[in-house]
């Protein structure tokens, strides 16, 4: 199979989400607008996404919704048990652990670290935050799929290393920082800033386009 771009994967969650909805609703088969409306983009573009993995229903009458949720849940992975460790018992670390919706998904927290001696030891969500300098011996008895990353940006570059040496191929990165790993590391950065400031240029420009 050919590269999959992110926006394409970032598309199919959303499709996932609607047809999900409207498994519950009783609709029974779903249209490419319908699925385009909901994703913010075009029917094209829908179905184009969809060719990458299969043929999917047919020409004039639609995606059936049970077979195409069945199909992008397992597209997406989903249905099995990821098991995640979250490096960092902050603030963000602790609302991701508490976050329902990740259990839901098949994403299991395992285990919690920190540097923090006033932290460690202690019980963060059912769980003992462990010391970040055993990570490495545990990622080889614990055998986790995804470190989720809440560290300083000064801490997680040197962080990310040490999981990806470990052998974690899959990082979600909180940090403010870009991450310089091997190629066979998948990382995910979730910048809070970037994504405010793509608001406020949205913003901006809206305001500045109406005074036109």
């Amino acid at each position: 199979m050919k590269r999959i771009a992110d926006s394409t994967v970032r598309r199919l969650s959303i499709y996932l989400r609607f047809l999900e909805d409207s498994v519950l609703q009783g609709i029974r088969t779903i249209s490419s607008e319908e699925l385009a409306r909901r994703g913010g983009t075009t029917s094209a573009q829908v179905r184009k996404d969809l060719s990458f993995f299969g043929s999917f229903g047919k020409r004039g009458l639609g995606y059936p919704v049970p077979e195409l949720t069945t199909a992008l849940r397992d597209i997406l992975g989903i249905g099995r048990e990821w098991r995640i460790i979250i490096i960092g018992a902050g603030k963000i670390g602790t609302a991701l652990a508490q976050y329902g919706g990740f259990r839901q998904r098949g994403f299991q927290v395992v285990a919690v670290y920190d540097s923090d001696p006033q932290k460690i030891g202690s019980r963060w969500d059912g769980h003992e935050v462990r010391d970040v300098v055993d990570i490495d011996h545990d990622i080889a008895a614990d055998r986790p799929d995804i470190a989720v990353l809440t560290v300083p940006a000064e801490e997680a570059q040197a962080i990310g290393e040490r999981v990806a040496a470990a052998g974690l191929r899959a990082i979600l990165n909180f940090a403010p920082v870009q991450l310089h790993l091997s190629s066979d590391v998948t990382v995910r950065n979730v910048n809070m800033a970037m994504e405010l400031e793509g608001l406020s240029f949205a913003l901006t420009n809206r305001e500045k386009n109406g005074n036109d």
